[in-house]
């Protein structure tokens, strides 16, 4: 009983820490950065960090295992493995980029996992004879740190794409609008826009360095991220065969759940291959990752919610509220 209260509690505590973080990075956005309120969304994001870690420490206490044996508790620990990103930047001192990504994402999957998921999904419960053995704790979460690293990677490299596309629009509009004043107003009309526009130069010029600074830390963080969540994925589908062959006597069943997993991992060493690839490298390797963010949450999510395979036990139900 005991246990089961302070597990409500820091859910709640974390979800209400996250809550006021966004609610910074809000304010932040709409009217102007202050040192005060970053400083504080990011020791917030510490303080989730360690709600969420003594939520899974309590949860794995009372229940006897490794707290990843539905899909409540994997969503708790995508939240927790979230917080951990987004903390990376603040240990290298680099201006935290990932905040726009890691803060809304680890909300929305806490908020999920305790609002749109069926209580019943809630109460730990028994392991399935399947995940009663020692690489539970190794091979699944080891994915579930490829799918919130990669996750996090390819929304920055999704930010990045949808950063230069605007970029490369109003570029076109500008030259073709004035392309036709050009044409159309000869003259003092033609001078006086020569003299304005010159004028605006390096207004321009800041606006254009900004957003060019702004791809390039954003392409630096969605390798990384990505490259590092590839390593857990490698990890997680090896450690998986291996414990397949304990459970089921074969390496590999293309299992649904094993099939969109090895397509996952196809993705994004097609991905690390355009990395390598001096002329594949930015808007190519962006768009890679960007589809690799679909074919993550069929992988994690929609085989759950079709609850077919050998890795049917992880299915749900959602809230009939």
């Amino acid at each position: 009983m005991i246990f089961a209260t302070l597990e409500h509690i820091l859910t709640h505590i974390s979800f209400s820490i996250i809550s006021i973080v966004i609610t910074i990075h809000l304010i932040n956005l709409s009217v102007r950065e202050i040192v005060g309120l970053r400083n504080s969304s990011e020791t917030g994001m510490i303080a989730t960090f360690f709600s969420i870690t003594g939520l899974l420490v309590i949860r794995w206490i009372y229940s006897g295992h490794f707290p990843l044996s539905n899909l409540y508790e994997s969503l708790i620990f995508l939240s927790w493995g979230l917080s951990i990103i987004h903390m990376i930047p603040c240990l290298r001192n680099h201006k935290n980029d990932l905040s726009a990504i890691t803060a809304p994402s680890a909300i929305f999957t806490q908020g999920f996992a305790t609002s749109g998921l069926s209580t019943e999904m809630h109460q730990s419960s028994i392991l399935v004879p399947a995940l009663q053995s020692q690489w539970l704790m190794m091979h699944v979460s080891m994915m579930l740190l490829s799918y919130t690293s990669l996750l996090c990677g390819s929304l920055l490299s999704v930010a990045l794409l949808v950063i230069t596309f605007r970029k490369n629009i109003d570029t076109f509009l500008k030259s073709n609008n004035f392309l036709i004043k050009s044409f159309f107003f000869l003259g003092v009309e033609y001078l006086n826009e020569k003299r304005s526009v010159f004028k605006n130069t390096s207004f321009l010029s800041f606006r254009n360095y900004y957003k060019y600074q702004l791809t390039q830390r954003l392409d630096y963080w969605s390798y990384r991220v990505i490259s590092l969540g590839f390593t857990f994925l490698t990890i997680g589908i090896l450690s998986g065969a291996v414990w397949a062959n304990e459970s089921w006597g074969s390496y590999w069943n293309w299992d649904p759940k094993e099939t969109w997993a090895f397509i996952t991992w196809i993705i994004f060493a097609i991905y690390s291959h355009t990395r390598t690839n001096q002329s594949l490298q930015d808007t190519n390797s962006a768009l890679v990752a960007s589809i690799g963010f679909l074919i993550i949450w069929i992988c994690y999510f929609g085989i759950n919610l079709l609850g077919i395979g050998l890795h049917s036990y992880g299915s749900f139900t959602l809230t009939s509220n």
